[in-house]
């Protein structure tokens, strides 16, 4: 709440349309806790309402008292983390969650009157088959969710899962086999009536996440709480990581990274990030980015010509046969 009365008085909050509380898991909160934060938070939009506040739930948590303390707080969008239910590969990805609750969790907050959802999925996990997933495919889509998140398993360095890697005790999914797995969720969420709008994003008509759509277009967002990361007027910034020293601090979060990307970086993340969207970027955006900077106009048309980029009226995006391979695409135009 202090630090929030600290954002308040350094920000114009009629410009603030949506808010994500995530990060961790917000819903370990006591509910009276919960409320008081996304209250704070919600403070902090025009007439103290924000259009669009997500929060992050872990379906072990989401008892009554939550749900009620998230629409009390003012939340209209709930993402909850299934990954898988499959109890063998929530044990592979050390999650701990009994599948059956994730139905429960969907339940108890469409009673408490939060009727947006989305449901995250992981594909890839070691071990995990086409069959495997199509089981959760259909576990995800009867629960009727207006939108799903499915990710591709990512080894990151420093995780448990990577020490399993390195030290042989797990091996990554076969990369045919990954891919095939990506066609079935496109293909399964297509024939549902989901819109692939970003590469691992689904959602019915309407329901895309705004918030993510501000990263993606590369708009302006205000960082709150420890490890928070914001983007000013061009200018990024982390806030203290340590919850502990969080805590014992007054006011706005201590900065510690600050870093004002140059023009060469910048024209990057807009490619990098704009392809993301299956809608791609307009010909107007990039044909005076790609005329400042030659080496990456050079790229492109590679890209171009090998049919791993296309031009879809006046838009250029990924085409439809490379999005499962869109990283190697974009990794190149950062």
């Amino acid at each position: 709440e202090r630090e929030v009365d600290a954002v308040r008085a350094r920000i114009d909050g009629r410009g603030i349309r949506t808010a994500f509380v995530g990060g961790g898991t917000p819903t370990l909160l006591p509910p009276e806790g919960l409320r008081r934060v996304l209250q704070a938070v919600a403070s902090l939009g025009p007439g103290g309402r924000i259009g669009e506040f997500t929060v992050e739930a872990n379906p072990e948590t989401v008892s009554e008292e939550i749900a009620d303390a998230l629409v009390q707080g003012g939340v209209g969008r709930v993402s909850i983390g299934c990954q898988s239910f499959d109890p063998r590969h929530l044990e592979t990805l050390e999650r701990h969650h009994d599948p059956e609750n994730v139905g429960r969790s969907v339940g108890r907050l469409r009673s408490a009157g939060i009727g947006r959802l989305n449901l995250d999925l992981i594909f890839g996990i070691p071990g995990s088959t086409l069959d495997d997933l199509a089981r959760d495919l259909d576990r995800v889509l009867e629960l009727e969710p207006d939108h799903v998140s499915c990710y591709g398993l990512v080894f990151e360095p420093g995780t448990p899962l990577a020490e399993k890697q390195r030290l042989g005790r797990i091996e990554p999914i076969d990369q045919d086999i990954e891919a095939s797995m990506y066609d079935l969720v496109r293909r399964r969420l297509s024939e549902a009536g989901f819109e692939h709008y970003e590469i691992s994003n689904w959602a019915r008509p309407g329901e895309a996440c705004r918030h993510n759509l501000i990263y993606w277009n590369l708009g302006q967002w205000v960082a709150l709480g420890p490890a928070g990361a914001g983007n000013l007027n061009g200018v990024r910034y982390r806030n203290l990581p340590r919850l502990d020293d969080w805590i014992d601090g007054e006011g706005p979060s201590p900065v510690v990274d600050v870093d004002r990307p140059d023009r060469k970086t910048a024209i990057g993340e807009t490619l990098m990030l704009g392809l993301r969207l299956r809608a791609g970027l307009a010909r107007h955006v990039v044909a005076p980015l790609l005329e400042e900077d030659p080496d990456r106009a050079r790229i492109v048309a590679e890209h171009l010509a090998a049919g791993r980029l296309e031009w879809r009226g006046d838009r250029l995006r990924i085409s439809e046969e490379t999005v499962m391979l869109a990283d190697g695409v974009l990794s190149e135009l950062v």
